[in-house]
């Protein structure tokens, strides 16, 4: 960086000139080049080919709770880096960089609030962060919104986005599938729906735990959704899958899932079916 570059950047008042990564989103279905600010403002659909983008905890908010009507719950207090982890990089650092990166805690967020009046928890699984991987604060934070759910009497919601369990954490990290199983029994004795939305990409020990225990399966378009990989169960089975295997369409023609929903449709799904599913209030 030569000295005017770095003079002209600590002026305050001379703006940096817009590019193309700013204006412009390039699609990952149909290539196609979208005005940044239209495809946000569409949930992140792309409004030729319908693919549907990744999406953080703040965006699923705003576009599921009813206006100002949801409260972020506390992230969960764990320890960091039990094992004293380093693979090219220190695992502090990586945590560091991904709180830098999406300016949340960990890979899991919840909140509670209101979808057209009716109460719910729901938690989202940002795949920004460390590739929403599944360490002791996502199961922690798991944990958390089912109790706060529970005290509540209203349907915990879940949005899936996962690479898998966070290796870094080791066995610590595998624990987390029985502890949210668990979890997901109290909501059952307590006789609260738990429904699950699977979005891109679902796999690993995220799939093999809380991701398949919906009482309602549902998933957005496209979204792939299983354990193992592709090439790797290929390989293992040596034959080729066919097409559209492990996709959220995939899936739902084998009975794996419930339904396959668009983002946009998902507030109106969700409402109704805690209408269907949450215990009536009782009267004041």
């Amino acid at each position: 960086m030569n000295w005017v570059t770095r003079v002209r950047n600590a002026i305050p008042f001379i703006a940096k000139r817009e590019t193309a990564e700013t204006l412009w989103h390039k699609c990952k279905g149909c290539n196609a080049m979208i005005f940044l600010k239209e495809f946000e403002e569409n949930q992140s659909v792309c409004p030729k080919c319908d693919h549907h983008g990744r999406i953080g905890p703040a965006e699923r908010f705003a576009a599921l709770f009813d206006d100002d009507s949801y409260e972020v719950l506390k992230p969960p207090v764990v320890g960091e880096d039990p094992l004293k982890f380093k693979d090219t990089k220190k695992y502090t650092d990586r945590i560091k960089a991904a709180r830098l990166a999406t300016g949340e805690q960990d890979a899991m967020i919840s909140a509670k609030g209101e979808i057209n009046g009716q109460t719910a928890v729901i938690s989202v699984q940002d795949f920004a962060f460390m590739g929403g991987s599944m360490g002791m604060a996502v199961g922690e934070a798991f944990i958390d919104a089912v109790k706060v759910a529970i005290r509540a009497k209203c349907p915990y919601i879940i949005f899936t986005a996962a690479g898998g369990a966070r290796m870094q954490e080791g066995i610590l990290s595998l624990m987390q599938m029985p502890r949210s199983t668990v979890a997901i029994q109290m909501l059952h004795d307590a006789g609260l729906p738990y429904i699950v939305v699977l979005t891109d990409p679902t796999t690993g020990g995220v799939t093999a735990s809380y991701a398949m225990l919906g009482d309602v399966q549902i998933a957005e378009p496209g979204a792939l959704i299983g354990f193992a990989g592709q090439r790797v169960i290929e390989q293992t089975i040596r034959e080729k899958l066919p097409e559209g295997f492990q996709r959220a369409e995939y899936l739902l023609e084998h009975g794996m899932i419930d339904m396959v929903t668009h983002r946009h449709d998902l507030r109106g799904t969700l409402s109704q079916l805690i209408g269907f599913l949450a215990p009536e209030k009782k009267a004041a």
